[in-house]
C-alpha cells in the first residue's frame, strides 16, 4: 500500500503571527517578516510530528491511498483520520485499464478512530490480480488554524517553540516530545488494545 499526501498545508494556513507572539519576538523592525520562512519550517515540522504521534491529520488537504488487496472486503480501514469525504475509488487492472467507481458503489463510515470505506453491498468491488485500488479522500480536522480544538493548536505552538529553541540542539534523544505537548495531546492518540491490535 503507499498512502501519498496530494495537497500541502497551504502558508496562508500556518499561524505564523500567533507564532511570534508565542516566542514573544520583537516587533515594529524593517524586516519584521524575514524570519517568517524559517517559523513556517518549524510550524510545519510540529504539525507533522503531532499527526504523526496522534494518526490525526490537523488541516484538511487530499491523499490518495494505492492497495493492492483489501484487507477485509466487507469494510477497509483508511490510513488517516478523520475522513471528511471520499473523491473517487478507482481500480486499475494490470495492463493499466481503469474502472472509476460510482459513488452508489461504496460509502465512508466516518469515525473519528478509524474510518472505513463501505462496500454499498455486501463486499467491496474485487481488485483485479496484479492491479490496484486507489482511492482519493479529503482528511483533516479542520479546513484552517482557526477550526482547530485549542488543546491541539496549543501542542503545535508548543513544539514547534520546542524546535525553535533547540534547533542548534544535537544531543536530544530520538522522539523527544516536551511533557506538555504529549499531555495536550494524549486524548487524540489512537487506542490500542493486546498484541498491538488498533480498537
Amino acid at each position: 500500500m503507499m498512502l501519498i499526501e496530494e495537497t500541502a498545508v497551504p502558508d496562508a494556513a500556518l499561524p505564523v503571527a500567533e507564532f511570534k507572539a508565542h516566542l514573544r519576538l520583537g516587533t515594529g523592525f524593517a524586516e519584521n517578516d524575514v524570519q517568517d520562512g524559517v517559523l513556517n519550517g518549524f510550524l510545519r515540522a510540529a504539525i507533522a510530528a503531532i499527526e504523526a504521534r496522534t494518526g490525526k491529520v490537523l488541516i484538511s488537504r487530499q491523499y490518495s491511498w494505492t492497495v493492492y488487496g483489501w484487507r477485509d472486503q466487507t469494510g477497509e480501514v483508511l490510513p488517516v483520520a478523520p475522513v471528511q469525504s471520499v473523491v473517487s475509488v478507482t481500480l486499475r487492472d494490470a495492463g493499466g485499464g481503469e474502472t472509476v467507481l460510482t459513488a452508489a458503489a461504496c460509502r465512508l463510515e466516518r469515525d473519528s478512530q478509524r474510518p472505513r470505506l463501505r462496500p454499498a453491498g455486501a463486499l467491496l468491488p474485487t481488485i483485479p490480480t496484479g492491479g490496484a485500488a486507489e482511492i482519493v479522500l479529503m482528511a483533516g480536522m479542520a479546513p484552517d488554524w482557526g477550526g482547530l480544538p485549542a488543546d491541539l493548536g496549543q501542542a503545535v505552538l508548543l513544539l514547534a517553540a520546542h524546535y525553535y529553541e533547540y534547533r542548534h540542539e544535537t544531543a536530544l534523544g530520538d522522539g523527544c516530545m516536551p511533557f506538555g505537548v504529549t499531555s495536550l495531546i494524549q486524548r487524540y492518540r489512537t487506542v490500542r488494545f493486546g498484541s498491538g491490535v488498533v480498537q
